[in-house]
């Protein structure tokens, strides 16, 4: 008998996430560094084989989540308003991340969020891969701002991505010392005007 796609799709979407799920408890609760793949493996009930074709490395079981911000930089100056500067969209992109308390502005509250930033922030081999994932942005938003081979573009793309990562990383910081997103989040908007008021 052949199974339809779509039934395919979705048991593999399911145990996609079953393996997240796992990795992610298993990480915050005992430190990613003291989990090994086989544990993960263990806990999702699937073999290591399995694990590794949903997820190339250790990393990736954590880092996953980023996958839809991946390149939204790019998404959002080549998807900008008739007139407008990218500047000015990925500006506006930003402030209305910061009023729906994305968790990719670092202005979310949620318990199990502010749990997932603090292991990738304080975690070495997960922010080096960040890192790459980072420079793979850049690229992307260089090449949405000038195709050409002109280094402005590259510096305006490493400029950006620089704001938004020194913002998201202060939200964060406030909140995890105790504070509410809606209480930092005036704070966060007044940061994030003037941050790109600079990069104007």
């Amino acid at each position: 008998m052949i199974e339809p796609t779509g039934l395919r799709a979705r048991k593999k979407a399911r145990t996609h996430d079953a393996i997240a799920d796992a990795a992610i408890s298993l990480f915050l609760a005992h430190g990613f560094d003291q989990v090994s793949v086989s544990d993960i493996a263990a806990a999702a009930e699937v073999s290591k084989p399995t694990l590794f074709r949903y997820f190339p490395t250790k990393e990736d079981l954590v880092l996953h989540r980023f996958a839809d911000h991946h390149g939204e930089a790019a998404r959002v100056v080549r998807g900008r308003r008739p007139g407008d500067s990218p500047v000015a969209a990925l500006h506006r992109h930003f402030r209305a991340g910061l009023d729906r308390y994305e968790p990719v502005t670092g202005l979310c509250d949620h318990p199990a969020v502010v749990e997932f930033h603090r292991l990738v922030f304080t975690t070495p081999s997960l922010t080096g891969r960040l890192t790459q994932y980072m420079l793979e942005d850049e690229q992307a938003l260089a090449e949405a701002l000038d195709p050409g081979p002109d280094i402005r573009a590259r510096l305006k793309a490493a400029q950006v991505l620089a704001v938004q990562r020194v913002l998201a990383r202060t939200n964060w910081q406030k909140i995890a010392d105790g504070r509410t997103a809606p209480d930092v989040h005036p704070e966060a908007v007044t940061d994030a005007d003037h941050a790109f008021a600079q990069l104007r």
